[in-house]
């Protein structure tokens, strides 16, 4: 598990490039047969990336996070965006199709990852926070999302924001996930853009070729930077940054936030004419 610190604005508006990427940018999260993870102290969120093949994958309790199983004290958010696979929780299997969705809640001991076929695998895109209480597991399906259209052709971010682990959809301690699909033709997410200084979050972008990217805007609203990003690559988003982005083409993202709230329109709003 690789794990990542915080930084101030005012530090990370000093970094190149090479130190933007570093900090924020989480690359090779998808590996065939392997479980990927990054633990980030911003609001103690974990990112990970499961690509099972020929044997199961398991979620384990470690010094780093000093636990016995990794859901003593946490709940967790995973939704598939590769091929069928199965979620086995404590016995309990549930089986994932592309983009399902599950949440895990706190106290389950025994985690693991499979896909139906090791030629067409699962990848299990997971967001973990701490948690206090336990909640029921819950598979949310993208029918099952509750659906929130957003934009405009005109402004070329015409959207839909389907919200899997919500409080409209189910319980959770803090944690908040979702993923949004831009239509064709439109190439901007969350712009006009805003900060919520109660909470950071984390973007995966895909559904995207090997011949476009998105251009990913962070920092403070006078301060903006960009990390240039390729498909089933992930972002940190600290509460201080800025977090939109423009794309080559349409593509999808999913969205995952942990913090003071579960407030989705608990943001601060900033003008575009604003930005610098």
């Amino acid at each position: 598990m690789e794990t990542r610190y915080s930084s101030h604005y005012e530090d990370a508006k000093k970094y190149d490039t090479t130190d933007l990427r570093r900090h924020f940018l989480i690359e090779n999260l998808f590996v065939s047969g392997e479980l990927k993870m990054v633990y980030s102290h911003i609001d103690r969120i974990i990112v990970a990336g499961v690509v099972p093949t020929d044997k199961a994958l398991r979620l384990e309790g470690s010094k780093a996070l000093g636990c016995t199983f990794f859901l003593e004290r946490r709940e967790l958010g995973v939704i598939n965006i590769g091929g069928a696979g199965i979620v086995t929780l404590d016995g309990v299997k549930y089986e994932l199709g592309a983009r399902d969705g599950l949440y895990v809640g706190l106290g389950i001991k025994e985690v693991s990852f499979e896909s139906l076929d090791a030629n067409k695998p699962a990848k299990f895109y997971l967001n973990s926070a701490t948690a206090h209480m336990n909640y029921p597991t819950v598979k949310i399906s993208l029918e099952n999302a509750k659906k929130v259209n957003a934009g405009s052709d005109d402004e070329c971010n015409k959207r839909v924001i389907n919200q899997y682990v919500h409080p409209a959809v189910c319980k959770s301690c803090q944690l908040v996930m979702g993923m949004t699909i831009l239509e064709p033709g439109s190439v901007w997410n969350t712009m006009p853009c805003h900060t919520h200084d109660r909470r950071m979050e984390v973007y995966l972008y895909f559904d995207m070729t090997e011949d476009n990217v998105v251009f990913h805007l962070m920092g403070t609203p006078n301060e903006t930077r960009h990390i240039v990003m390729k498909n089933e690559q992930a972002v940190i988003s600290p509460s201080w940054s800025i977090h939109s982005g423009v794309g080559t083409k349409n593509y999808t993202f999913i969205w995952g936030m942990v913090g003071e709230n579960q407030e989705f329109t608990d943001m601060d709003a900033v003008a575009t004419k604003d930005l610098k």
